[in-house]
């Protein structure tokens, strides 16, 4: 399975990915009207972290033995045993946050105007997620998984 991987060193904190993200899952899907029309706007499904010049993406590791997952009480988190994306049923969600609790890496958001979560969904329909896509520097590369990191490979 292909996952999204961060090369810090090159990250500039420009947000772009955090921009093209909340396009990409806008009503529009167009970058002008996702941000002047749109309302609510949409949330990224990923976040930026900075500490002084050190910054990075963060997102959702798919992992392999799901702690959101097994955290789930109505099952609206799945992770699909072939392609190994752990995906939302928003029919099935409702809101009760306990994933975002038992997510190690703080990556599962609330949506309050929906009161659903979010997450890194990996953009399905696109050959590579518009995050990685827009990535001005390459900071974030969309590759095969390699080792195994908190149950994720």
């Amino acid at each position: 399975m292909k996952r999204i991987y961060i090369r810090e060193e090159v990250c500039i904190g420009c947000h772009l990915c955090e921009v093209y993200c909340q396009a990409e899952h806008s009503q529009s899907r167009d970058l002008i009207k996702t941000f002047k029309r749109e309302s609510p706007r949409p949330l990224p499904r990923l976040r930026i972290e900075e500490e002084g010049a050190v910054s990075f993406a963060v997102q959702c590791r798919h992992c392999v033995e799901p702690p959101c997952v097994y955290a789930c009480l109505t099952g609206a988190l799945q992770r699909n045993p072939e392609s190994g994306i752990v995906t939302v049923d928003l029919e099935r969600c409702i809101g009760c946050w306990t994933c975002i609790l038992a997510c190690p890496f703080g990556v599962i958001k609330q949506d309050i105007c929906q009161e659903k979560i979010i997450k890194c969904d990996l953009c399905p329909g696109e050959d590579i997620p518009v995050c990685v896509a827009n990535c001005p520097n390459e900071a974030l590369i969309y590759t095969e998984a390699t080792g195994n990191i908190l149950g994720c490979s």
